[in-house]
């Protein structure tokens, strides 16, 4: 585990993830036995990885990625590192012949991505890549209502995602000062599209173009060291997706947006049967036959309250942690040749959108996106790749 002093790699993937399986007992299996795991800890600090391993009864730990990637007791490579810092290290791994799960973006660029994908196809490695909205109780319940035909043809999705991240200077930012300088990964829409790739495609279908406006609306921030720095990264993005069955997806990303909904993403989805408004775990519906009859009238103050107009969907299941569940299904895949829908090359369609969304920011023009496939020759690595930050018409 690369990666897992970070906030994501700490908090998701190591606590809530790798330990909370070791310690019901492992993975259960297709024949109903159970596989173990065992973490070893990689990162540039030994003491940092001594506290946390000493902290949850971890007995491996190392500064030394190669020394760890030679060793066969390791099969999986997981990568939490900074996004500069993760193409390096999975090469690596490919070359080691591990197997490979990876939080997202896999690369800065998508050149560098389908590398990636060709090059695991080519080794033959098993990889994944970290899809953790769909695993969602709000989303799994949206899948279930779409399998279900509730929403008749579906029309559009509207999203709102984001929250205030404070500046750093009267209050402490939420969040890293990386984020915030494009010059070391950061960026909202390096950050979100990513994700709306894969929501979008696997809930609704293909993203077959994009327009969107990338912005920095705070041009200074201070950093962890109380020293201000310029923000040169985009901290909001404004797009419209157009998808295949001529869905229209529009999503808002921000982090200059103060909250006044009930959680902090939410999309509301309609169809010519039905409508539904999902968060991370809530999920109200609107079924054609309880539609009211809205008549726009300015001259009258509006009386009816439409909020009690929507049904919220009853929990009928047991949803654990996303990310618990999606890193279960990718040790099945591995130990047990289970199924795995998330690979590198759904990883490169993410990072597709994202530097397509900044090429359309800055041109101004909607771009459509080709099929992604896997080319029958990698991208050489010595090839200069642009990252996506510095996308270029």
């Amino acid at each position: 585990m690369n990666g897992a002093t970070g906030r994501m790699g700490y908090r998701q993937h190591l606590v809530r993830s790798i330990l909370a399986i070791r310690d019901q007992g492992g993975v259960l299996l297709a024949d109903g036995s159970r596989v173990q795991v065992e973490p070893i800890l990689v990162g540039r600090s030994e003491s940092t990885l001594r506290q946390l391993a000493e902290r949850h009864d971890i007995e491996h730990y190392t500064t030394d990625l190669d020394a760890a990637l030679a060793d066969d007791r390791w099969q999986i490579y997981a990568d939490f590192l900074v996004t500069k810092a993760r193409v390096p290290a999975i090469r690596k791994a490919i070359a080691a012949g591990k197997a490979i799960y990876t939080e997202k973006p896999t690369a800065e660029s998508f050149a560098e991505a389908l590398e990636l994908a060709v090059l695991a196809e080519a080794a033959g490695v098993k990889n994944g890549v970290v899809h953790d909205k769909l695993y969602l109780p709000g989303l799994r319940k949206l899948e279930r209502l779409i399998a279900s035909g509730f929403f008749g043809r579906i029309l559009s999705v509207r999203g709102e995602f984001g929250y205030w991240v404070f500046e750093g200077d009267w209050q402490r930012s939420q969040r890293p000062s990386w984020n915030y300088r494009g010059q070391d990964g950061g960026g909202i829409v390096v950050d979100m599209f990513p994700h709306w790739n894969y929501v979008l495609e696997n809930l609704f279908g293909r993203v077959e173009s994009v327009y969107a406006r990338a912005v920095t609306h705070i041009p200074v921030r201070v950093d962890e060291n109380d020293v201000a720095f310029e923000a040169t990264a985009d901290d909001a993005a404004y797009a419209i997706f157009e998808l295949e069955g001529g869905i229209v997806a529009q999503l808002n990303s921000s982090w200059t947006v103060r909250v006044n909904r009930e959680e902090l993403v939410e999309f509301q989805v309609d169809g010519t049967l039905g409508s539904a408004v999902v968060g991370l775990f809530g999920c109200k519906i609107q079924p054609r036959t309880a539609t009211p009859r809205p008549v726009w009238n300015p001259d009258l103050a509006e009386s009816h309250d439409y909020s009690d107009d929507w049904l919220e969907v009853p929990t009928n299941d047991v949803f654990e942690n996303g990310f618990k569940t999606q890193w279960e299904e990718f040790i099945r895949h591995v130990v047990d040749d289970g199924p795995n829908r998330f690979d590198f090359l759904a990883g490169a369609r993410g990072v597709q959108l994202a530097e397509q969304g900044l090429r359309s920011s800055l041109t101004g023009r909607r771009i459509d996106l080709p099929v992604v496939s896997l080319p029958a020759v990698a991208v050489p690595s010595s090839h200069p790749v642009p990252p996506i930050h510095a996308a270029q018409p």
